[in-house]
């Protein structure tokens, strides 16, 4: 018997959002970034030492939505200890995955992630989902902040390489 994707979903998002993973702040990151979502407020801060081109530590706080707050801690779990390279991969299939450019079963890297492939029917919430993925990835490009609106809506367009 398989089980209803709509109820693993919720289930992880409410895990991810009652415990989150990862969740606090680092004394001296060598990479981070602010993201901000303003039409539904989601505000987080993704913090990560990278050692030897590998995520040694990373973690995430803010104020955000259960949406955004569970996919903030399942990226962390699923990036640290990966390269940079790696995580980047990753970050990118999220993304096409949310935004439903890409099917999750084309996605090798997605593992447990692909709880979230149903976000794409959602409009509204995708950039919940995708804000800490983009903040991750303004943080690897020395960027301090990234927002969801305007120029740098990301529905607008893939993520950039990293």
């Amino acid at each position: 018997m398989s089980a209803d994707p709509k109820a693993l979903y919720q289930e992880v998002i409410l895990d991810h959002n009652r415990k989150p993973r990862n969740y606090g702040e680092l004394a001296h990151p060598s990479h981070h970034a602010e993201g901000v979502n303003p039409l539904c407020g989601d505000h987080i801060h993704i913090a990560l030492d990278l050692k030897d081109d590998t995520v040694e530590h990373i973690v995430f706080h803010g104020e955000s939505c259960a949406i955004c707050k569970a996919s903030a801690s399942m990226m962390t779990v699923a990036v640290k200890g990966r390269s940079a390279l790696e995580a980047k991969t990753l970050m990118h299939e999220f993304v096409e995955m949310a935004t439903g450019r890409l099917n999750a079963k084309d996605a090798p890297h997605i593992g447990r992630l692909a709880v979230f492939s149903g976000i794409s029917a959602l409009p509204m919430r995708v950039k919940c989902a995708i804000l800490p993925w983009h903040t991750l990835q303004a943080a690897f490009n020395a960027e301090p902040s990234v927002s969801t609106e305007a120029e740098a809506d990301p529905m607008q367009a893939p993520l950039g390489d990293a």
